[in-house]
C-alpha cells in the first residue's frame, strides 16, 4: 500500500541534507510552507541553495532560514520584497550569495527541469547585465540567450488538500510554483491542511498528481506568514 504521509513536519523534513538544494513554493505569503521551513530550521543542515520567487520577509520562514546562517546562495526573482531586510543584510555583509532570475524566466527554468528539457532559448534579459556571459543566438531577428533548466534535490510546498498516494489541490494563489516545483525536485515535501482519503479529491481537480510527491503532512491551521510579519514574530 502507498503511504506517502509523515507525523509531523521534523520527520517530513528529515531527508533534507548539508548542501542540498531547495525549491520552496510562495508568492510571498501566498503558498509559502512556514511549518515545513520552520521544521528545516529546528533540523540544522546548512550550505544550502534556495531557489524561491522572493527571498523572504520579516523573521519567519524563509527569511529566519536565511538568519540562523543556513542559505549559501538564493535563486529568485524579487530579493527585495516588503520586509526583506534579513536577505539585504545578509547580501551586503558577503553571507549569502545571490542568481537574480526574471520571474518568467524563473517559472519556464523551474519547468523545463520537471519536463526533462536541459535547456532554452529566451529574448528576455538579452542586451542587459543578467544576460552577460549567456550564449545567444538570433531568432527572427531577435536576440535570444541560452537559460538552463532548474532541477533540485528537494522542493517544500504548500497544498489545500492532499490524499496518501500525494495527489494534490492548492488554494487559489497559494498554487502558484508549487506544482512545477513538485515536478522539478527529487524530493517533493508537501504540507497540506487536509489529508484526506483516496478517492475524495475528485481525479479530474487533482493538480499535482501523486507520481510528482514523495512527502506528505497534515498541518491543520497553517501559519499566514504575512500575518506573523504583521505581528512582529520571529523563529525560533
Amino acid at each position: 500500500m502507498i503511504d506517502k504521509r509523515c507525523s509531523s513536519p521534523h520527520e517530513a523534513v528529515a531527508p533534507v541534507h548539508d548542501g542540498a538544494t531547495v525549491m520552496i513554493g510562495g508568492f510571498g505569503s501566498a503558498g509559502s510552507p512556514v511549518e515545513l521551513i520552520h521544521a528545516l530550521i529546528d533540523r540544522g543542515p546548512r550550505g544550502l541553495t534556495v531557489i524561491s520567487n522572493n527571498a523572504g520577509c520579516g523573521r519567519v520562514g524563509l527569511a529566519a532560514l536565511i538568519e540562523a546562517g543556513r542559505v549559501e546562495r538564493v535563486v529568485c526573482s524579487f530579493p527585495r520584497s516588503a520586509d526583506a531586510e534579513v536577505f539585504a543584510s545578509a547580501y551586503r555583509a558577503g553571507r549569502v550569495a545571490l542568481d537574480l532570475v526574471p520571474q518568467g524566466t524563473l517559472a519556464e527554468r523551474i519547468r523545463a527541469g520537471g519536463a526533462g528539457v536541459p535547456a532554452f532559448y529566451t529574448p528576455v534579459g538579452a542586451g542587459t547585465p543578467l544576460g552577460h556571459g549567456k550564449e545567444r543566438r538570433s531568432f527572427g531577428g531577435r536576440e535570444c540567450v541560452l537559460e538552463h533548466a532548474l532541477t533540485a534535490d528537494f522542493a517544500l510546498v504548500k497544498a489545500e488538500r492532499a490524499d496518501r498516494y500525494g495527489n494534490l489541490v492548492y488554494r487559489k494563489t497559494a498554487r502558484n510554483f508549487g506544482p512545477i516545483m513538485c515536478m522539478a525536485s527529487r524530493v517533493a515535501i508537501v504540507q497540506a491542511r487536509r489529508i484526506v482519503e483516496p478517492g475524495e479529491i475528485d481525479p479530474e481537480a487533482v493538480v499535482t498528481p501523486g507520481v510528482f510527491v514523495q512527502r506528505v503532512v497534515e498541518v491543520r491551521g497553517p501559519a499566514d506568514e504575512s500575518d506573523l510579519v504583521r505581528e512582529g514574530r520571529r523563529y525560533p
